[in-house]
């Protein structure tokens, strides 16, 4: 099993930034991908972004540009900077992991934290 905790979410004006964090522990030594996503009211799951055990990245289109997914390995952490947030931004950001299985993968989610953005 794999825990996902997220932190960092809260209320931020147009234009401004917030980090998210996203602390993996439990059975983490075969997680292959982490990533954000988010879900906003009444729509489906999107990417926000991923990135691999080899340090791949990818973006979904709207966050090109804007977003920055990194991760400390050392500290089993991935972070989300989102500058330049516009309104339609806000939605719950989920962090999710990828893990390796003899035949095939699990997945895992976090709670979710939420990501306001003021007009």
């Amino acid at each position: 099993q794999v825990q996902l905790a997220e932190s960092g979410g809260g209320l931020v004006q147009a234009g401004g930034s917030l980090r998210l964090s996203c602390i993996a522990s439990g059975s983490i030594f075969s997680i292959t991908v982490m990533g954000w996503y988010r879900q906003a009211p009444g729509l489906q799951r999107e990417l926000v972004a991923t990135i691999s055990s080899g340090g791949s990245t990818n973006y979904g289109d709207s966050m090109m540009g804007r977003f920055t997914i990194s991760r400390d390995s050392a500290k089993n952490t991935v972070y989300l900077q989102m500058n330049s947030l516009k309104p339609e931004d806000t939605a719950v950001y989920y962090c999710h992991a990828k893990r390796r299985r003899t035949y095939d993968f699990d997945d895992y989610w976090g709670q979710g934290t939420q990501v306001t953005v003021s007009s």
